[in-house]
């Protein structure tokens, strides 16, 4: 499997922005979870992560998006981050099909209070070639 990424049309609410991709990734979902909730992944693709308390309420700090609260954890399915200015950013994680485990598709949401785009699609560019060679 190899990875692709798809991006929906943005949505305003309000003063917001809504961004919304999905990524299908060539590794199996506890790669993948590494790579989006874990300070060593997120430093491979994302930004680093100066603080990571990895627990619903922890502090997290991504050194390029500023810091804030994890706001949704749950083991290998969901990492929320709600960033003081840069709103929330959402992974949703899930097997690729129900019987291939080999793949990941992630459900990404990132909901703004302004219109700025920190660069997703050439993250997730990064993201892709990373879990490649996982």
């Amino acid at each position: 499997m190899s990875g692709s990424i798809e991006e929906s049309p943005t949505e305003t609410r309000g003063d917001g922005t809504v961004r919304h991709f999905l990524l299908r990734l060539p590794q199996p979902v506890a790669g993948a979870w590494r790579a989006v909730a874990s300070p060593e992944g997120l430093g491979e693709w994302l930004t680093a992560a100066e603080v990571f308390e990895p627990r619903l309420g922890g502090a997290v700090t991504l050194r390029e998006l500023g810091s804030g609260r994890i706001t949704a954890w749950d083991v290998e399915r969901v990492a929320e981050y709600t960033v003081e200015g840069r709103g929330r950013i959402r992974f949703h994680l899930e097997p690729a099909s129900p019987d291939d485990a080999s793949g990941t598709t992630l459900r990404f949401t990132h909901e703004d209070e302004g219109d700025r785009d920190p660069g997703w699609r050439a993250r997730f560019e990064r993201l892709v070639e990373v879990s490649g060679q996982s």
